[in-house]
């Protein structure tokens, strides 16, 4: 393991353009002859955009494929990219909130969906006044991956804590202001945890409410982090502060108004979602659905 983990942070250190033929020659493998995931992307697609044409959909797997195999080498390449690179290929808008709370005193929860590429927004523990940034993992099967990928999200100051800790963690420390938690927050629950669904991209969805049943308990900051491929190489990460619609969150409030946040990003850049994903396995698992349109 330990001659692995050398061969990638080697690879990790070649330029990005390099990796990029890497990453071409993945797509050209995936796409054209392996077909990674290929049933699921495409009925993944279908489900999600019965309006659109087979050539519309057979586009959007296209492009998908290419941000995925961009998505591989990026994410070795974070490995040993600096802050400053990081930075530079990552721009942070609407920082604002940050210092919002931080000014109201109220920890922050934040959202992101699995849209290409989540992995870089790390750097912002450098940027924002909150003095904890902790990015939230879930256990993978395999120990060496699980500590390479929590090394890479503890770079540059971030504090990573695996899913199990994390409410535990966000009750014990004081709600003042000086702690971030970030939730890639369209996970897909186990089918025993599966309590509720709701109607996203034309679909019954199964969500977590982890993070819902935090808003109904304590007075956080909850931000939506609108991810954008500005061009290859290249992102922004927007940040949108989540308000209740009464004095305080109602119970699945933050959970529908995250996914519909999240549905329009989709619907806006469709191909840089994650649509190997499987999201939807568990439908039948829901036990109770919200069939109103988010």
């Amino acid at each position: 393991m330990n001659f692995l983990i050398k061969i990638l942070y080697l690879i990790s250190k070649l330029p990005l353009k390099v990796l990029y033929i890497f990453s071409d020659i993945m797509f050209f493998l995936n796409y054209y002859l392996v077909g990674y995931r290929k049933n699921v992307i495409t009925q993944n697609l279908k489900n999600s955009f019965p309006e659109k044409s087979e050539q519309e959909l057979e586009e959007i797997k296209k492009k998908f494929y290419r941000n995925f195999s961009d998505y591989l080498v990026e994410t070795v390449k974070s490995f040993s990219i600096s802050e400053t690179e990081s930075r530079v290929r990552m721009q942070h808008i609407n920082q604002e909130v940050f210092h919002e709370a931080k000014a109201e005193g109220k920890n922050i929860i934040m959202l992101a969906g699995h849209v290409f590429n989540w992995e870089w927004i790390n750097a912002f523990a450098k940027i924002i006044p909150q003095d904890h940034c902790h990015p939230v993992y879930r256990k993978v099967n395999s120990d060496f991956w699980e500590n390479q990928m929590k090394k890479v999200r503890n770079k540059f100051g971030n504090e990573a804590l695996e899913a199990n800790e994390v409410i535990r963690n966000i009750l014990r420390n004081k709600n003042n202001g000086s702690s971030a938690y970030m939730f890639v927050a369209d996970q897909t629950p186990h089918s025993a945890s599966v309590t509720y669904g709701l109607e996203f991209l034309n679909q019954r969805t199964p969500v977590f409410l982890g993070y819902d049943k935090l808003a109904t308990r304590l007075d956080l900051v909850f931000i939506y982090c609108e991810m954008k491929k500005v061009k290859r190489g290249f992102y922004q990460v927007n940040y949108h502060r989540i308000y209740p619609d009464g004095e305080k969150f109602v119970e699945h409030e933050v959970v529908k108004k995250f996914h519909k946040l999240l549905e329009n990003t989709l619907y806006k850049r469709p191909d840089n979602y994650l649509w190997s994903h499987r999201k939807w396995k568990y439908q039948d698992s829901i036990k109770q659905y919200d069939s109103e349109k988010i």
